[in-house]
């Protein structure tokens, strides 16, 4: 792991503002850029402002790898002061309860919105982080001059959905582009139907993990399944999906070679390296649900910072990230690293400028109820073998009905490895 140090120098211009608590935090982040860039700017601000912290830095690997990491920093009670996670299912393995210092009465969780704070419950009721950097939506991109020009409307149910693909395959166009060449990408749209499940069922998550639901028996649960088969079965995917990449479907609905792409909205980052005018001819709107009643976008929710209970440094660290998570160190992440999706803090202004995908998502998260968290950031379940059954439901190899019973299969062994009850 790499370290860096951050520290205050004289005459840097800002207003000083002394802490309770004199310390050097270390911080521990994962090695992708946009984090270390962000935690550098919270770091290098924060100790501008309070002269008397300064911070020393190292990052990780991600994937398995990082996760290791985590866990055997904070089992062996040398965990850095703060660190980045992911919240969610991955933050409830980690034993928060007795690993993570309870941060409910941070001043800054009153502008936390309310969407983000279930990722970051233990099941004592106490929250344990705070965001770190912006949320990404669960949905479809779409092609804007594919739209316009065969008179479209954004579907807000999945019938107008799939008038609309008939409609865009008789004009010649790909209707749904998908990438299982880039085979996670195959669960996006079934994950994204999350928010229509929780829209019918609010409890669905709590039953789900309880083992009292099943998505084989559940019929609004099963529908998520059953949206992959109906597509597949229309015929309305482009030829290559079983070797395109994430990048060729990106590309596709940025050239009008496709009309619609299920991806996680943090996907629009690539495309705009290459190309940045490219996310003008693109849109973004939910996974439609079967009624206009209910229409609402899958939230994945930001990364967190935690600090772990057993910190030497506890209350200088809390006061860290408790700023981190005000109004002015959301300002600062995004003077860093910019805004490819809506941060999770009341108060704090995104740029004017937005890709068009990222001003689309907006709206849900501004209007109270057209957002839900997806199923892993309430609940521990999720089957390793998701993405495996969901190409194989996409690409006709499989009926919904046999996906969903492997899935619940896949579940049920995942959740007795975690040791959860009822199963």
């Amino acid at each position: 792991m790499n370290r860096m140090i951050f520290g205050a120098f004289a005459g840097v211009g800002l207003l000083l503002a002394p802490t309770a608590n004199a310390a050097t935090l270390t911080v521990l982040v994962d090695s992708n850029t946009e984090s270390v860039n962000a935690m550098q700017a919270l770091t290098e601000a924060y100790s501008q402002a309070h002269p008397d912290v300064t911070f020393d830095l190292e990052t990780r690997p991600g994937g398995s790898e990082g996760d290791n990491i985590i866990k055997t920093r904070l089992a062996i009670g040398e965990m850095a002061d703060i660190f980045n996670y992911n919240a969610g299912s991955l933050f409830l393995n980690l034993k928060p309860i007795q690993t993570l210092a309870d941060l409910s009465d941070l001043p800054s969780q009153s502008t936390i919105k309310p969407v983000f704070k279930p990722g970051v419950t233990s099941v004592d009721g106490k929250v344990r982080g705070v965001p770190f950097g912006a949320a990404r939506g669960g949905g479809i991109f779409y092609n804007k001059k594919i739209y316009a020009d065969i008179g479209l409307q954004v579907p807000v149910t999945w019938q107008q959905f799939m008038e609309n693909n008939k409609k865009i395959k008789e004009a010649g166009f790909v209707p749904v582009v998908q990438t299982y060449g880039t085979s996670w990408t195959s669960q996006v749209l079934f994950l994204g139907d999350f928010f229509n499940i929780q829209a019918k069922q609010p409890d669905f998550a709590k039953l789900y993990t309880e083992n009292k639901a099943k998505y084989a028996t559940d019929p609004v649960a099963f529908r998520s399944f059953e949206k992959l088969e109906e597509i597949a079965k229309a015929d309305y995917l482009n030829k290559d999906y079983g070797a395109a990449t994430i990048d060729d479907g990106l590309r596709m609905i940025a050239d009008a070679k496709g009309a619609h792409y299920p991806m996680l909205s943090h996907g629009i980052r690539a495309l705009l390296k290459d190309d940045p005018k490219a996310a003008e001819s693109i849109g973004y709107f939910a996974v439609p649900g079967d009624d206009d009643e209910h229409n609402g976008l899958t939230a994945w929710l930001p990364p967190a910072l935690y600090v772990p209970a057993a910190s030497p440094n506890l209350e200088a660290a809390k006061q860290f990230v408790d700023w981190a998570a005000s109004v002015n160190g959301c300002e600062t992440m995004i003077k860093a690293i910019g805004a490819s999706g809506p941060y999770m803090i009341d108060g704090c202004a995104l740029p004017t400028n937005l890709p068009s995908p990222v001003a689309d998502m907006i709206p849900y998260f501004q209007t109270e109820g057209r957002t839900a968290p997806a199923l892993e950031f309430l609940s521990p379940v999720k089957g390793p073998a998701l993405e495996q059954i969901t190409v194989e439901i996409g690409s006709g190899i499989k009926t919904a009905k046999q996906g969903a019973a492997l899935y619940d299969a896949d579940v049920g062994k995942q959740a007795k490895q975690l040791g959860l009850p009822n199963w």
